[in-house]
């Protein structure tokens, strides 16, 4: 049986600036995400539930150099990454994201924020000189591995 399930995108993009213990120029950094939501036709037992539109995070940044920008997604728990709160979870290690067309990667990895074993780093850059005003784009897919969960229904 397929059907179509609404999921609050559960996955949180997060950029965290590493800046220079005596930088004195001010520092910003700004993330806007192009949606809230994904829809997903999830098929109980079916490995490739690719969910519906890509969603697009930008990371804009005015830095003081020397400095590093780490761009993570990640979820708040490895065991219950999507949930409908009726105890149906779907843990991160089902959750499945592809960045900027690189392979699909789980949110397996213990990251600077969210749960343990929770999250993803998307980005890791070097701010300098010639990268002190910039911006990255992420332009992420989802997919939703549910072979390992035959008592999940679908929908």
């Amino acid at each position: 049986m397929v059907e179509t399930a609404f999921v609050r995108i559960a996955v949180v993009c997060l950029a965290i600036a590493g800046m220079a213990p005596l930088a004195f120029a001010a520092n910003s950094v700004t993330l806007s995400v192009s949606g809230n939501s994904e829809s997903f036709n999830l098929v109980a037992g079916g490995a490739n539930n690719s969910g519906s539109p890509d969603i697009t995070a930008t990371t804009s940044w005015t830095l003081a150099p020397p400095c590093t920008l780490w761009v993570y997604a990640y979820s708040s728990s490895a065991s219950a990454a999507l949930t409908d709160g009726a105890g149906h979870d779907i843990p991160s290690s089902d959750f499945y994201i592809s960045d900027n067309g690189a392979a699909s990667t789980t949110l397996t990895n213990t990251v600077a924020f969210g749960g343990a074993n929770a999250g993803l780093q998307l980005e890791n850059i070097g701010i300098g000189p010639a990268t002190k005003n910039s911006s990255v784009t992420d332009t992420m897919t989802f997919k939703i591995d549910l072979s390992g969960l035959p008592q999940l229904p679908a929908g």
